[in-house]
């Protein structure tokens, strides 16, 4: 049986649009917040971060994604809603992280697109209002029931991610086999798209992404990513986030003594997974060093439109 393949669209955003397919496009990361796990705090400083950015765009990412809360496993990230759990870093401490940054990229790059790595629908909101394109939500529109509302009237772009469980439960989940975990984020995904649907925002301004290391087990990426392009029977342009994931830590662990590889040393092991998520159907890959990955994404191009 064929493979779905990806193909050219148009992706909808809130001022414009980014044509997707035709080669792959960098969203380059820039995290404004003292835990994450990829940098550990080096660009939490306004200054600092808004640096990164200048250079991220300077070395070819196409898209910015600033997150001003950490959703590393163990983090208290999406407590608020349905829960009496509060997060571990409220909105307006998101808005006060954030806004600085993203209103410093538009001053100094007007043109520059900007997505908001937010579960929050009035952190979404503001940023909005305040010049983002893209509201990049990993929860898919599950953890705050506000958010599809917010995205469908702000008419912007929408990156619905699968997530399997809170931050704080991935460790102890219990595993699933290949096909199991395919299943599993192909019906999370149609939830979402279902949700987002209902809300208004318009189909075209939707990307997914499988959601890499958010619920999923060390070996259950890799079947994941075995299978990533049966995503795209879902109809929609795939984003997918690789860099730096544990479970490439964990596979470089025998070069490393046996200890999982730092995520300063997961770098080649980063640009190897992006690429394997571009030949499986990505249009959009979010990275941490984007020359390396802006180089191997026209290697995988050249392959894909070879083949």
């Amino acid at each position: 049986m064929m493979q779905p393949a990806r193909t050219d669209t148009a992706w909808q955003l809130r001022t414009r649009s980014l044509e997707l397919g035709r080669r792959t496009l960098v969203m380059g990361v820039v995290n404004i917040t003292p835990d994450s796990f990829s940098d550990g705090g080096l660009y939490a400083s306004q200054e600092h971060a808004l640096a990164r950015a200048v250079r991220l765009l300077g070395e070819g990412a196409e898209i910015l994604d600033l997150g001003a809360e950490s959703t590393r496993p163990g983090s208290r990230a999406g407590g608020i809603f349905g829960t009496t759990q509060a997060p571990a870093v409220s909105a307006e401490e998101e808005q006060a992280r954030l806004l600085p940054v993203l209103e410093g990229i538009l001053r100094a790059r007007p043109d520059a697109v900007v997505s908001v790595d937010t579960y929050k629908a009035a952190t979404a909101r503001t940023a909005l209002m305040a010049g983002a394109e893209i509201v990049n939500d990993v929860s898919g529109f599950t953890w705050d029931p506000e958010m599809a509302t917010v995205c469908a009237e702000a008419r912007c772009g929408v990156v619905l991610m699968h997530t399997r469980g809170r931050p704080e439960e991935w460790r102890t989940q219990r595993r699933l086999g290949g096909d199991e975990v395919l299943f599993k984020v192909q019906a999370g995904l149609e939830k979402s798209l279902e949700v987002a649907r209902e809300a208004g925002v318009r189909t075209e301004s939707i990307v997914l992404d499988p959601g890499y290391g958010f619920g999923k087990r060390f070996e259950e990426n890799y079947a994941l990513l075995a299978r990533q392009q049966k995503l795209l029977e879902l109809g929609r342009p795939l984003l997918a986030g690789v860099s730096r994931k544990s479970f490439l830590g964990r596979t470089l662990a025998p070069l490393y003594g046996g200890t999982d590889a730092p995520p300063n040393a997961r770098e080649t092991a980063s640009v190897a997974a992006m690429v394997a998520a571009i030949l499986h159907g990505a249009s959009i890959v979010r990275v941490h060093s984007v020359r390396a990955a802006v180089e191997a994404a026209r290697i995988a191009d050249a392959v894909s439109a070879a083949g």
